[in-house]
């Protein structure tokens, strides 16, 4: 490829040829809006500087505007550029979100349920008889898929329609609905050096000054606080160590004694470790385990069958958020 300042001028204002811009033009346009240089661009895009420079222009040529001011030296957004970058944005995430709710009506004509699992949420016995009831007891026609995630993206694969229930430990955002499951204690995940590592039992005041393991966004806010006993009883803080984003991250982090973690009591017996050690702590509330669902999806046939499974297969009534 030339210079960056090859393409320059090469736009008349004003005159654009009249084809719409492709989802793909825009999608290049925010990149290079983003990074504002061509070589990382297309680097972080996988195509050659070339290419990509064909298509911003054919871009420009359609929309009638010249979106950047391109030098020797550097790429900066114009005007216009700047005007329409967001509008760019919006156009992506719609088409985003558009391909998502098609298929999630795929899904749902073809009678497929897609099950997120949380964690170890997958090998419990609750899980089971839930699937158990889907697959054999009441909807025997309907194919089930089970997903993966990680704890810090139960609420965006729900809202981005990536799945359709998710089997989880709460607290969840507004919009999402829960049937309870099962209810077990929690324990502190702590170095095996630490000297609270050898108690029996231990309260969340002897645990004051010990970092605790960080997540992600898009983690919901209430599930971090839940999960970091922020604040404590007392109405101190936590103080955040590194973020995780996985439980075998998590637990490598705790071994390395940069943090600490609360876990599931069931967590003892799932994820034993070199380094790691469980203790229960005696004023720690319990957690909860749940089916979880979009409360405006809640009277979708296959998120209804979910529903009605997991009461079937447990008792009890579900839990709106």
């Amino acid at each position: 490829m030339t210079a960056v300042g090859e393409v320059r001028g090469t736009v008349p204002v004003g005159i654009g040829s009249g084809a719409e811009p492709s989802i793909h033009q825009l999608r290049l346009f925010l990149v290079l809006g983003e990074t504002r240089h061509f070589g990382r661009a297309a680097a972080s895009l996988f195509i050659s500087q070339s290419a990509l420079s064909q298509q911003i222009r054919g871009l420009e040529n359609r929309l009638g505007v010249r979106l950047f001011d391109r030098t020797n030296r550097t790429v900066d957004l114009t005007d216009a550029g700047r005007t329409l970058l967001p509008v760019a944005r919006a156009a992506v995430d719609a088409m985003v979100q558009l391909r998502r709710t098609a298929q999630a009506q795929v899904r749902r004509l073809s009678g497929r349920l897609v099950v997120g699992t949380v964690g170890a949420e997958a090998a419990m016995p609750y899980t089971h008889a839930v699937l158990r009831a889907l697959r054999e007891d009441h909807h025997p026609q309907l194919t089930v898929d089970l997903v993966t995630l990680n704890a810090h993206r139960f609420a965006a694969a729900l809202e981005q329609r990536e799945v359709d229930v998710v089997f989880l430990r709460p607290p969840v955002p507004e919009g999402i609905e829960l049937h309870r499951l099962a209810g077990e204690p929690r324990v502190a995940c702590l170095p095996a050096d630490d000297p609270l590592a050898a108690l029996p039992g231990i309260t969340l005041a002897q645990l004051a000054g010990r970092p605790v393991v960080d997540w992600p966004p898009p983690t919901p806010r209430e599930w971090r606080d839940f999960w970091a006993a922020d604040p404590r009883p007392d109405g101190s803080p936590v103080r955040y160590g590194p973020v995780v984003t996985d439980m075998e991250t998590l637990l490598h982090t705790v071994a390395r004694g940069e943090a600490m973690c609360f876990l599931p009591a069931a967590a003892r017996d799932l994820f034993p470790r070199p380094g790691v050690r469980y203790v229960d702590v005696r004023d720690l509330p319990r957690s909860t385990a749940a089916l979880a669902w979009l409360t405006e999806r809640r009277d979708e046939p296959a998120v209804a069958a979910a529903r009605h499974a997991a009461r079937a297969a447990t008792g009890g009534v579900g839990l709106r958020r």
